[in-house]
């Protein structure tokens, strides 16, 4: 009797203590992953309106030049000899000349640049005068307030429809960065979506069939199995999608390389079976034995029973497996990067080349210089998977609602 008034105690000091430890870890970890979506988006958004010109240097033309104002695409169509009149960009018909230091090197002596290149300002002027078609590429430091001939060419800030809707991607390109992510959007997109179209099916199929047709023998060897590749490294998927599925794509389809989406696609399909299924399965072998005897009773056969008994008892779990599959293709990044073929270009289809966002941000953070323009834009694409990601799983959930009611 002591005995039980002594647990009693203990139980009444030790509950509202592990309770209170409960709610802690909870509230704690709801903070921390706000606080990591906070960080994200204020280093995103941060992002936005900032110059694609790097930062200390300065596009510079003639003075009598009437245009004063170049978008990133012009600045590289100009820069990569694709446009060499300026009448192309809304100024006079006057052949464009890319103007150098090694040019001035060339041009002057030495001593005409000083000890300290204080003397640059000077040749520029006189090189403009003599070549007023001319645009220049120089530190800021060299060019503002100590020319009479140069006018200062004014580029656009990074906008929101621009980093979205444009075609190009080259963060690192000089003079003026091109920051259009639409490529990257594609591709993830279509990667994404043509393994779910692959694997979901399969995966519902073999968990159907473990949960109501095989025996207990073969699903207590399976199910282990199963389980097990679902914690296989993605970097060994990705060894074993660049040794057998990129060269039975490119021999296949006649291929030059069989680096494509659709490499990519059986990569992520074949990851995200493993969560699918067992997800699926244990959804489904949570279906009342009563409501499937009762269901066989009535007439029904085995396969009419898992159509239209089992599947809807067991759409939740269905739909958790959905979600937690293109969540597994949309955010794969080492197995995108190895067998996708890693090119930043419009995707037309399956049998091309593609980049993912998540292939991206892995590739090229480690090369962009902290806190600049290119580490910013990084996170702004992670802000844009993480939009990607819930909106898709809003949309799923959002679909199970209606079908369950």
């Amino acid at each position: 009797m002591l005995k039980m008034v002594g647990n009693t105690k203990l139980r009444r000091i030790t509950e509202p203590v592990v309770e209170s430890l409960v709610r802690i870890s909870g509230y704690s970890s709801a903070f921390i992953i706000v606080l990591i979506v906070i960080f994200l988006f204020k280093e995103g958004v941060s992002f936005l309106n900032m110059s694609p010109v790097e930062e200390g240097f300065t596009l510079i033309v003639h003075r009598e030049n009437p245009v004063s104002t170049l978008t990133t695409s012009e600045i590289k169509n100009i820069f990569d000899g694709k446009e060499t009149n300026w009448s192309h960009a809304g100024g006079r018909d006057e052949a464009i000349h890319l103007l150098t230091l090694d040019e001035l090197a060339e041009a002057y002596p030495p001593e005409a640049f000083g000890p300290k290149l204080e003397g640059i300002p000077l040749c520029i002027d006189q090189y403009l005068d003599s070549l007023p078609g001319a645009i220049g590429y120089f530190p800021t430091k060299m060019i503002v307030d100590k020319t009479a001939l140069t006018k200062v060419l004014q580029v656009p800030d990074i906008s929101l429809d621009e980093f979205i809707l444009d075609e190009e991607w080259f963060p690192t390109a000089v003079p003026a960065a091109q920051m259009g992510i639409m490529p990257l959007l594609l591709g993830t997109l279509l990667v994404a979506f043509a393994a779910i179209l692959l694997s979901l099916p399969l995966g519902l199929a073999a968990a159907i069939y473990l949960a109501e047709i095989a025996d207990e023998r073969v699903r207590k060897i399976l199910k282990p199995v199963i389980e097990l590749l679902a914690g296989i490294p993605s970097v060994v998927y990705g060894f074993f999608g660049l040794v057998v599925i990129v060269p039975f794509v490119q021999n296949t389809f006649g291929l030059p390389v069989g680096e494509t989406a659709l490499a990519g696609s059986l990569v992520l399909a074949i990851m995200a079976l493993p969560t699918i299924i067992t997800v699926s399965e244990d959804a489904l072998r949570t279906t009342p034995r009563v409501m499937k005897e009762a269901s066989l009773a009535l007439g029904a056969s085995r396969w009419q029973t898992i159509r239209k008994v089992v599947i809807p008892y067991a759409s939740s779990g269905i739909t958790a497996a959905a979600i937690l599959g293109i969540g597994r293709a949309i955010g794969e990044t080492m197995a995108a990067l190895m067998v996708t073929g890693n090119s930043a270009i419009m995707p037309h289809s399956l049998l091309q080349p593609v980049r993912t966002i998540p292939a991206t941000i892995a590739a090229e953070l480690g090369e962009a210089p902290f806190g600049g323009l290119h580490f910013k834009a990084l996170f702004a694409l992670g802000c844009i998977l993480f939009i990607m990601t819930l909106l898709i799983n809003l949309g799923v959930e959002r679909v199970s609602h209606r079908r369950n009611h």
